[in-house]
């Protein structure tokens, strides 16, 4: 795995840049351009989550390989109030805001791998990768 960058996540424009970021790695990589959406979109959704639910925190971008595929992995880290149910957290519908309920969801099924760990109380973390 190379080692990436972390990018805060504290204000809206912070999402905007972990945004942007993605993009620029997705396509250094050789992502097509459908892959790209994909890891972007879900990217934004949880950079707003992080930023949203869990007070801020951070994205950390990495150049990940396995054998000879590349990808983008993409671990959001937060120390908010974290997810007590993630099974319904990722239920398409479920919200504990006012949003249409298909961040965690939405994201998941964005992603090649996605993986969530939260404890009550001190945080969440979440990792995307998306392979060429």
């Amino acid at each position: 795995m190379t080692s990436g960058e972390t990018v805060p996540i504290r204000i809206s424009d912070d999402v905007v840049r972990v945004r942007s970021r993605v993009r620029a790695l997705a396509m250094s990589l050789g992502l097509g351009i459908v892959d790209q959406t994909k890891i972007v979109t879900a990217a934004s959704e949880l950079a707003r989550n992080t930023l949203d639910y869990g007070g801020g925190g951070e994205a950390r971008l990495d150049i990940v390989e396995a054998g000879i595929r590349r990808g983008l992995r993409v671990t959001f880290e937060d120390r908010g109030p974290g997810i007590a149910d993630i099974e319904l957290a990722l239920t398409d519908g479920y919200t504990s805001g006012g949003g249409l309920g298909l961040g965690l969801s939405g994201a998941k099924r964005l992603s090649n791998e996605f993986e969530i760990t939260s404890i009550p109380g001190q945080g969440t973390r979440v990792i995307i990768t998306r392979w060429k």
